[in-house]
């Protein structure tokens, strides 16, 4: 087939392909695990505002959707988790709460990323429905039909170190050592 279209006619597919490519709404996934939410927040309105893309316009609702998952596994800085507070106010008198992040985070741990989120994009008329491209999961288990969609990693802002625990045996113990204990010290 493609030896019977003309040169033309190959640039032609090949420009109706990448224009597809360009509007399409793309699935990335992202990993929030030992990760800043609010250093991550601004990576992933990125994808969702689709500023990432060459025909962006603040005007233009261009975005993709952004999975994140493992998103109980985040790190506040310092003693952010005791002194970050969240305020909300039921509309009544008396009605208003200041909940801490770790409160908010055992109650629901996705909801400190969620908040991440929406306070980076900004307040205007798209927001609503940029909240809805995202998706966002405790733990590594998604759906399968949302699975199928993803075609694209964002990249993890900082390395996830690796535990001690996780090493095999044999390679703990192979590991050069600054020193050995006396065969008789107790440690304790």
């Amino acid at each position: 087939i493609c030896e019977s279209l003309t040169r033309e006619d190959r640039e032609s597919a090949f420009k109706r392909v990448q224009q597809w490519n360009t509007f399409a709404r793309i699935w990335h996934l992202y990993d929030a695990t030992w990760q800043n939410p609010f250093e991550s927040a601004e990576i992933i309105v990125k994808h969702l505002k689709g500023s990432n893309k060459p025909i962006y316009h603040p005007y233009n609702n261009c975005g993709d959707h952004v999975v994140v998952i493992n998103s109980q596994d985040i790190a506040l800085r310092g003693e952010e988790w005791r002194t970050r507070v969240y305020f909300h106010h039921t509309g009544y008198p008396g009605g208003a709460s200041w909940t801490l992040a770790w409160e908010l985070h055992d109650k629901d741990p996705t909801m400190i990323m969620q908040k991440a989120v929406y306070t980076a994009l900004g307040g205007n008329l798209q927001r609503r429905y940029s909240m809805q491209r995202l998706h966002i999961y405790p733990d590594d288990k998604v759906p399968d039909n949302i699975m199928q969609n993803i075609s694209n990693h964002i990249r993890q802002l900082r390395p996830v170190p690796k535990r001690l625990d996780h090493y095999p045996e044999e390679e703990v113990e192979h590991f050069p050592k600054v020193m050995d204990w006396p065969k008789d010290y107790i440690l304790r």
